[in-house]
């Protein structure tokens, strides 16, 4: 019973904040638009018994799904919120993994400040980073003053309301997810491969290449998905950072819900919108059930 229970508490953890808001969600994608409190139709009427659940489900169909394939602004936001989050998830990859290596390379009595330092922008509000990065990028902000002061240009730069805005805030904002599990690959490797290595003829750079990446692409798997996940339905980032330009999913799910209040078409777009997540998170849980595999 014991062990009943102990598997019983997840299970029943993932149906109640999961599994029922997303038949929810599922239903109202499949009911119609209507002018009333819900903005949809239809509503299950249980008194009405058997007959009012088959009445409720001979009205539920699929036109929001065909209507996402008929305006083009819906598969072109799918496109490029993912085109954003290759880019954004590749850029944190390319800043995250030196620092991660230069954090596992440092003195062991430097790892647990370097380690603080990568966790301290948690300890601030999300929306207040986000409104800095804004006061930081405008035209009139700290980055214009600073290079105009130093020369390197004449006239401010334009980077706000960009998708240049966009990838920094990103980067800047998901980059702990791509460092931490990178650091953590690398602190476990066995530092006297490369010595046996370096013993054996090796540059550096070649035993990088042959023994610290290999051994490091369990971490950088991770640290991928654990960014590209939550980047591509991001909506607070290109709302704040973004112009009128940059297209993602997350922004035409807020202005359905609620600027157009056309909750069924939205619903459509969520369910969606997560089933092309289910692939990479499928592919995060095999790596890491292979890397337990492994270390077992």
């Amino acid at each position: 019973m014991r062990r009943i229970a102990l598997i019983l508490v997840p299970y029943l953890w993932l149906l109640a904040l999961f599994l029922v808001p997303f038949a929810i969600v599922l239903k109202i994608s499949l009911s119609d638009l209507a002018m009333s409190i819900p903005p949809y139709t239809p509503q299950l009427d249980l008194a009405a018994g058997w007959e009012g659940i088959k009445a409720f489900f001979s009205q539920l169909d699929l036109e929001n799904y065909i209507w996402l394939t008929q305006d083009e602004l819906y598969w072109k936001a799918y496109l490029s919120s993912l085109k954003i989050s290759l880019i954004a998830t590749a850029l944190t990859l390319l800043v995250g993994y030196p620092m991660a290596y230069g954090m596992a390379r440092a003195p062991e009595e430097w790892r647990p400040m370097l380690l603080m330092l990568v966790i301290l922008p948690f300890w601030t509000s999300f929306l207040i980073r986000v409104y800095a990065w804004m006061g930081i990028l405008a035209k009139e902000g700290v980055l214009n003053q600073f290079l105009m002061w130093l020369g390197v240009v004449s006239e401010p730069l334009v980077i706000l309301n960009t998708n240049i805005a966009v990838y920094i805030g990103i980067v800047y904002t998901y980059l702990p997810f791509m460092i931490l599990p990178i650091y953590a690959s690398l602190d476990r490797m066995d530092n006297s491969l490369l010595e046996a290595a370096e013993d054996l003829g090796c540059s550096r750079f070649s035993a990088f290449w042959l023994i610290t990446a290999p051994l490091s692409k369990q971490g950088v798997i991770a640290g991928c998905f654990l960014v590209f996940i939550p980047v591509i339905g991001e909506f607070v980032i290109p709302s704040l950072l973004g112009g009128s330009k940059t297209l993602m999913i997350g922004k035409v799910l807020w202005d359905e819900f609620f600027s157009n209040r056309d909750w069924p078409v939205a619903s459509a777009v969520a369910v969606v919108l997560l089933l092309i997540l289910i692939i990479p998170i499928i592919l995060f849980q095999r790596n890491e059930q292979k890397q337990r595999e492994a270390e077992g």
